[in-house]
């Protein structure tokens, strides 16, 4: 079954008219967005980092702050979103800048929950920089907590995954955690 199809199930199954005028067009449309919303599957690390390691003397605490993303709850279909901290101490390459934004949106944009979600950013960029160490903060508001369910609307889910110096020394990770605060 084609997504298209689908959606127009969905459409159909909550006794919707598909040839009411404003859903025409809303099977094609549904589909079209959450092809984009899940495009996460069709990459790969390889070609979202696209060679772009750099030789560097830098050995300090490198952190992107704030970096926007969505994606959906695996559990409801349900977008959550918020942003993601991250940071990684160098030894010998440094990764491009926009690059950790790319691998941060590549597993965002995959049906996800937010605690596998921030290990997979970390892991990740443990792997290709073997940094010394790898911290990832995400903080993000959920729709399935806050329009159904329990209905919450200013709860804010924080998840931490500490990788090698930051999860082993204290000092390491309190640098990140408090040059990430607001």
């Amino acid at each position: 079954m084609k997504l298209e199809d689908a959606y127009a199930s969905i459409i159909q199954g909550i006794g919707e008219d598909l040839e009411r005028p404003g859903l025409k067009d809303t099977p094609h449309r549904a589909a079209k967005a959450f092809k984009h919303l899940t495009q996460g599957y069709e990459q790969d690390v390889d070609s979202v980092i696209n060679g772009a390691l750099f030789p560097s003397q830098c050995d300090e605490m490198v952190i992107v702050k704030g970096i926007e993303l969505f994606s959906l709850c695996e559990h409801h279909l349900l977008p959550f979103i918020g942003k993601a901290h991250v940071a990684y101490i160098p030894q010998g390459k440094v990764l491009g800048l926009s690059k950790v934004a790319r691998i941060v949106d590549m597993f965002a944009k995959r049906l996800q929950i937010q605690e596998d979600l921030t290990h997979e950013i970390a892991q990740t960029i443990m792997r290709i920089t073997d940094a010394e160490g790898v911290g990832v903060v995400i903080e993000a508001k959920h729709m399935c907590m806050m329009m159904r369910g329990v209905e919450k609307q200013h709860s804010i889910m924080k998840t931490s995954a500490m990788l090698g110096s930051f999860r082993h020394e204290a000092a390491v990770r309190l640098e990140f955690l408090s040059l990430i605060k607001d």
